[in-house]
């Protein structure tokens, strides 16, 4: 009897062992990616800015699969984050610049990436999904269908 009750507390101290390792390898795992210099914008920032749309141009960096099932702000710019360095030069230079990524991660590394080539009007990063949860109302855009994509051919 004393022999199963050991074993039991040793499964259980082994399970523990296991776990708290397994979570001090998360926070590891999330600095693997290169950490951004942007700012990051709060949901009263991002508001300020899109109440100047001619002064603001939003790049949202997701792929469009992201911004149809998640939602994102009325008028953007979509590049996604991996041909953003190609489409520099199409980038007009006279605007305020928020990137925009779910989470603002990858809206970070645009951001600064745009600040190293000369875009000196980059006001930040943000996230939608961090804008949503802060009380902020999300656009969801749904794809066009084949027959109007076809409709406007002609």
């Amino acid at each position: 009897m004393k022999a199963t009750g050991l074993m039991m507390m040793l499964a259980a101290l082994v399970t523990l062992s296991t776990v708290a390792q397994g979570q001090a390898q998360k926070p590891a795992q999330r600095e693997a990616r290169p950490a951004s210099n942007a700012k990051v914008l709060k949901r009263a920032e991002i508001d300020a800015l899109l109440a100047q749309p001619s002064n603001v141009l939003v790049i949202d960096v997701r792929r469009p699969d992201e911004i149809g099932s998640i939602g994102g702000f009325p008028v953007y710019l979509n590049v996604q984050a991996g041909d953003l360095e190609k489409r520099l030069p199409s980038i007009p230079k006279d605007r305020v610049i928020i990137t925009v990524s779910n989470h603002a991660s990858r809206a970070g590394r645009a951001a600064d990436l745009l600040q190293k080539n000369g875009f000196n009007n980059v006001a930040g990063a943000a996230g939608v999904q961090d804008y949503e949860a802060e009380g902020g109302a999300l656009v969801k855009i749904a794809p066009r269908s084949a027959a109007s994509a076809e409709s406007r051919k002609q």
